[in-house]
């Protein structure tokens, strides 16, 4: 049977234009659906402007720091506006680029919502197409609990669009983008608490981590409260929030900004006209290869809930696409080892195993940690204080893991992934000559167990 297209892949994020893109260059033909902004989560209400306004949030801690170099400034004034309209010109930059990118590899661009209507069928807007494959890569989306005046709460999605800098604001959620927008929030200049219903933020990191930013955090002024949970929100006549949590306590803000969890995008996607199932909690079920349980459709990115993160989606869409259409090229997606940072501030950068992973899986390990105050901050009295962690397998001298609170960490990070996928030992960690002075040397003068 002829097909209008080889390839018809729903949803234009990172995933979904690299396989496209790469689809294409080995010789398929290709159509890319769209109903929202080219780029995805990551370029539009991601990634790429929460990084924009970390960049602004840490502007104060550089003024800060100048006294101790000798340098008098005037008071300084931020202003919300002039930074969320720089940082929509450059998006609006960034989604022509993707534009770009799509059409100049020969890719059809369909901007339009897509409903698959069949096995090998598409909707766009009432028009139709067949496919001998179609590829769901349309991300997720953010979501409030179901509480009383959930309306009133704002999201990421929001976040990026407010016309003013709230002045006091309620973040809710224990996760890294509620840890990262508290930061941005609080460096700019507003009241900021971060509730989270749990004993410690962060579940799933490093345990030293965790402990760290929470100390940290708490040295730079920002109100953290653990075991707390919204049970409602109520806007008051002067137009500001208030919050009853579960322990009868109010909070009055004029911002909530829910950070609680992402759900795979499906709406209206016509997943009841196919065999593709869901798995156990509301993602697409797909195996090694991406495929779902219907033989012609497949799936990447956050809608399978894997690992969520925007360079995971890409080499997803690669192997989607080498498989498909230049299979001797075909390599599975490494799970192992993702370097990973949050844009806290201070931020985080690890990869591979957690202590309490490795202790899980079983192995003998040694730790090696240090903490200690960044050479930069000398000069002033800013006391907060770097982390660095290697796990090592006690047996085998392998470093399983390596985590670091400070900054630059998400660039220091990068470069120790190629060093754990490449199985580096502790021994050559060590007969690594460091770069001084520098804060990443200390990942190769760790040399006493701490425990």
């Amino acid at each position: 049977m002829a097909y209008d297209f080889d390839l018809f892949v729903i949803g234009a994020g990172s995933g979904g234009v690299r396989a496209a893109r790469f689809a294409a260059g080995f010789g398929a033909k290709v159509a890319v659906a769209e109903s929202r902004y080219l780029g995805g989560t990551c370029v539009n209400v991601g990634c790429v402007p929460k990084k924009l306004l970390v960049y602004g949030a840490h502007v104060a801690d550089e003024l800060e720091q100048a006294a101790g170099f000798g340098w008098t400034l005037e008071e300084g004034h931020f202003d919300w506006g002039t930074l969320i309209a720089n940082k929509n010109r450059e998006i609006e930059r960034l989604n022509g680029i993707y534009r770009n990118l799509l059409v100049n590899s020969g890719v059809t661009l369909l901007q339009g919502h897509a409903r698959i209507t069949g096995a090998n069928q598409v909707e766009v807007d009432g028009q139709r197409f067949s496919a001998e494959h179609i590829l769901i890569a349309t991300g997720g989306w953010p979501q409030v609990p179901d509480i009383p005046g959930k309306e009133l709460a704002i999201t990421s999605n929001e976040a990026f669009y407010l016309k003013d800098l709230p002045r006091r604001v309620l973040v809710v959620g224990g996760g890294y983008i509620a840890v990262e927008f508290a930061g941005i929030f609080q460096g700019l200049g507003a009241d900021t608490t971060l509730l989270y219903r749990g004993d410690l933020f962060l579940r799933g990191f490093d345990g030293s981590v965790r402990t760290h930013l929470k100390e940290e955090l708490e040295k730079r002024g920002l109100n953290l409260q653990f075991n707390a949970d919204i049970q409602r929100i109520d806007k008051l006549d002067d137009g500001s929030l208030k919050a009853t949590l579960k322990d009868g306590r109010e909070l009055v803000a004029d911002c909530v900004f829910y950070a609680t969890g992402r759900r795979p995008m499906l709406d209206n996607l016509g997943l009841e006209n196919t065999g593709v199932e869901l798995d156990a909690r509301g993602y697409i079920r797909v195996d090694e290869q991406y495929q779902t349980t219907a033989p012609s459709i497949l799936a990447i990115g956050d809608v399978i809930g894997r690992v969520q993160l925007t360079p995971v989606a890409l080499a997803e869409g690669i192997a989607v696409a080498r498989r498909l259409f230049k299979p001797e090229q075909y390599r599975p997606v490494d799970y192992q080892n993702i370097p990973t940072a949050v844009f806290s501030q201070p931020p985080i950068g690890t990869v591979g195993l957690t202590e309490e992973q490795a202790l899980e899986a079983g192995h003998k390990v040694q730790i090696f940690e240090s903490r200690f105050r960044a050479m930069k901050l000398t000069l002033t009295d800013i006391q907060e204080k770097t982390l660095m962690k290697l796990v090592v397998d006690a047996e085998t001298d392998r470093v399983l893991g390596c985590h670091m609170v400070g900054p630059d960490a998400g660039e220091i990070i990068q470069g120790l992934g190629i060093a754990l996928k490449a199985g580096a030992t502790k021994q050559q960690f060590d007969e690594t000559i460091g770069v001084h002075p520098t804060a990443a040397e200390e990942f190769v003068t760790m040399r006493t167990v701490t425990r």
